[in-house]
């Protein structure tokens, strides 16, 4: 057995980092992307747009019908972008104001903490953010299509 020096061992951390920094963003995505589909899926096919309209007039929303339409559109078409790797900064940026929104009027007077609190609601707005400003990483449709695009 060799004994390596400082700098071997940093090449090797570098290498590794090189190696697995391509799937950082993966298991975000995914986990983010699914509670989207899955909230959105809920609203659609649970509640329906009358339930979810229901929903948002009680909370003071304007037009709760047309909030409720948006808001199962993004979340369903939002949350699919987002696992997929495709159109994520736009997704995150959608899903972000959401977020924003739904903290604001629903979850502020809870407090911090669930059940009634808004710190899920925080998390997923923390990485809707991640999405808009840095994107999908590089294993995602968006990367593929750069790819298939420069060749």
């Amino acid at each position: 057995m060799t004994n390596a020096g400082p700098s071997a061992v940093r090449s090797e951390v570098n290498h590794a980092h090189l190696r697995f920094a391509k799937w950082g963003m993966l298991p975000l995505r995914i986990v983010v992307g699914l509670v989207f589909l899955m909230h959105g899926g809920q609203k659609l096919f649970v509640f329906g747009v009358a339930g979810t309209a229901d929903i948002m007039g009680k909370l003071g929303l304007p037009l709760p019908v047309l909030c409720a339409a948006i808001v199962i559109v993004v979340e369903l078409l939002g949350g699919l972008g987002i696992l997929l790797g495709a159109f994520a900064r736009l997704a995150g940026a959608l899903l972000a104001f959401e977020m924003v929104v739904a903290i604001i009027v629903a979850r502020l007077h809870g407090g911090f903490f669930a059940p009634y609190g808004y710190e899920f609601e925080l998390t997923l707005l923390g990485a809707s953010l991640t999405f808009a400003l840095i994107g999908p990483g590089q294993m995602s449709l968006e990367e593929l299509w750069r790819r298939s695009s420069m060749a």
